[in-house]
């Protein structure tokens, strides 16, 4: 099953179908891996997540946001987890955007975070302690199917990585605010960027604004679907599988008439995880195309990048100069 996507307004024309995978389809995994390997993108139906909790959610953290400037700032700012509004991280970059962090491994009763849900109704937090463990299941999920359909070993090589309590998953709820007619023009909410971790999942309302790149520098827009999920291939994943998956960039532009809310949770390795190529998909360590490296070192030269910059350059090898000039 396939959905067409819209070509963004001033965007070279290139209509484009996305990869619909339907979790419940046998064929599901071998359609995963083709979506990784083509686009690095695809959308999930059938996934399990109750309806109802994912409306609770949504209405719950759109009351949070409609809250008075000054009771959300005593949830923030974001240092890293907690509520944050404009800056999106610590090297200058901003967006048209206000956010809630949280770290999706930790309970929220035991953390700092919870300052965020002081103002708002008990269902909020449960609703969010529910929406982590879905996620958690659905990354995993995802995660073993691409390792079935590959043939990776050891068994449990990628899905364990965020099934551990060491797993250095979070979740991140993403509010645009829509704007006034008189003065509203389209902005960039959050610039391009790849995700840096084995995978991200998102979910949205039904407005639009989230873009991804093509491999010809195209954007395209993303049709919105409230009860779908989107799943992104993260940067840990492309050096995981030596390049076979490419991380896709995105970015989200602001709409004029309508609010965003938008929520991922991205699937993270824990910090101390050796990332390399898996040697049962590139036996010969001369094949590489990216040096090891820790999960740690990895978020740590991300810190000092732009939301932009190329981050994986910093750990691809290089070619010898014969080979770097064919």
């Amino acid at each position: 099953m396939v959905v067409m996507l819209q070509p963004v307004p001033k965007c070279k024309p290139s209509p484009v179908l996305i990869p619909v995978v339907d979790l419940t389809d046998p064929d599901a995994k071998t359609q995963i891996v083709k979506a990784c390997e083509e686009l690095g993108f695809f959308k999930v139906v059938n996934h399990g997540v109750r309806p109802d909790l994912l409306t609770h959610l949504h209405e719950e953290a759109t009351k949070f946001f409609a809250l008075p400037q000054s009771l959300k700032d005593k949830a923030g700012p974001a240092d890293p987890f907690g509520y944050g509004s404009k800056r999106i991280g610590p090297n200058g970059d901003v967006g048209c955007i206000e956010y809630i962090l949280l770290n999706a491994n930790i309970h929220l009763s035991s953390t700092k975070t919870s300052a965020v849900f002081q103002q708002t109704p008990a269902i909020f937090r449960e609703s969010v302690e529910e929406y982590k463990e879905e996620m958690k299941r659905m990354s995993s999920k995802v995660l073993e199917m691409i390792e079935q359909e590959l043939r990776i070993e050891p068994k449990g090589k990628l899905s364990k990585l965020v099934k551990v309590k060491e797993s250095d998953s979070c979740l991140r709820m993403n509010y645009y605010k829509e704007k006034e007619e008189s003065t509203a023009k389209e902005e960039i909410g959050f610039g391009e960027h790849t995700d840096p971790q084995l995978i991200s999942v998102l979910r949205s309302n039904d407005t639009e604004g989230l873009q991804i790149c093509l491999k010809d520098g195209t954007w395209v827009a993303v049709p919105p679907d409230h009860s779908s999920f989107f799943v992104i291939v993260g940067d840990t994943l492309q050096v995981m599988t030596n390049g076979r998956f490419k991380s896709v960039k995105h970015r989200v532009l602001t709409n004029t008439k309508r609010s965003r809310l938008s929520m991922i949770y991205f699937a993270g390795p824990p910090l101390t995880e050796t990332i390399a190529p898996l040697s049962c998909l590139v036996p010969k360590q001369d094949d590489y195309l990216y040096k090891e490296l820790t999960w740690a070192q990895y978020k740590s030269s991300g810190y000092k990048t732009k939301l932009g910059d190329y981050r994986l350059g910093l750990f691809e090898k290089q070619l010898p100069l014969y080979l770097s000039n064919v």
